[in-house]
């Protein structure tokens, strides 16, 4: 019998392209379905959030202004370094109570619905904006634009696939986000900074944080340079407090909690629509 104690992992925070330890300088434990501790992950603060917030918006105008079909071959690398980096996914999916079958599986599918909405990055524009008929010498269009810096609220459950389903959606349209990681689950989320910084990926398009979710919410629902938020908790005083600081600060939110993230019906364009703003504009016929 070995007396040698097993060097758990402690996980970083993934802000700004970078993977800094929380402001607070505090972690918290990380226990699998047995309660046994399996890993270490940052608790981050309203600091953080803040710095996230910054890293996201400085981020937005170098994101929403690549060509849609850059942005999709950007979400399908991805997929590929996923894909190369599957049996990490599977192993701690297992740590945390998943069948070896059932994990494989989720990680799969994932790495399929990321495909997915690559290949929509450059059909939106297609599909949902418009020429609009006018009774004057004009073309008016109407077309979908990201709308800014997106809060996500990751879910307890499928905690890979549904972190993928909430974020994927969100950037295909040139959007940036702030992820607050399940506070249960959070080890996919982390571990999948650690793919996008591999990645192409530019620094603070995507952003992860971890940490008690109730010491974060408050300060990413109200915070003024967030324009919306994007909630996969199925919580009703959280949802009450979003709606709160939603309605101050003046975001739209939609609430999105789910049980089966397998479910093909998250494979829709309609989320990344939720995210975007028509932009109308008036151009003279002949000029």
């Amino acid at each position: 019998m070995s007396d040698r104690l097993e060097i758990l992992k402690t996980y970083k925070t993934y802000v700004g392209g970078k993977f800094p330890r929380s402001e607070s300088e505090r972690i918290y434990r990380v226990e699998d379905s047995k309660g046994n501790h399996i890993a270490n992950a940052c608790r981050c603060t309203r600091k953080d959030v803040r710095d996230s917030v910054v890293a996201a918006r400085s981020a937005f105008g170098g994101w929403s202004g690549r060509s849609a079909y850059n942005r999709g071959q950007i979400l399908y690398r991805i997929a590929e370094m996923l894909e190369g980096r599957k049996n990490q996914f599977v192993n701690e999916l297992e740590l945390l109570g998943e069948k070896k079958k059932n994990a494989r599986a989720e990680v799969e599918l994932a790495i399929d619905r990321l495909i997915y909405f690559a290949g929509w990055t450059d059909k939106v524009s297609q599909v949902f904006g418009t020429v609009n008929p006018v009774a004057s010498s004009h073309f008016n269009f109407s077309m979908p634009e990201p709308t800014g810096v997106v809060g996500i609220l990751g879910s307890d459950e499928s905690p890979l696939l549904s972190i993928i389903s909430l974020i994927a959606p969100v950037i295909a349209s040139g959007n940036t986000c702030v992820v607050i990681a399940s506070t249960k689950n959070p080890l996919s989320a982390v571990s999948l900074g650690e793919v996008l910084h591999s990645s192409d990926v530019p620094g603070g398009v995507i952003n992860i944080l971890t940490g008690y979710r109730n010491e974060m919410v408050e300060n990413l629902t109200s915070h003024m340079d967030v324009n919306a938020i994007f909630n996969a908790v199925d919580n009703p005083e959280t949802r009450k407090q979003i709606d709160e600081n939603a309605s101050i600060s003046v975001k739209r939110v939609k609430h999105y909690a789910q049980s089966d993230w397998s479910d093909k019906k998250h494979e829709t364009p309609y989320l990344i629509l939720d995210f975007m703003e028509t932009k109308t504009t008036w151009h003279p016929v002949g000029t």
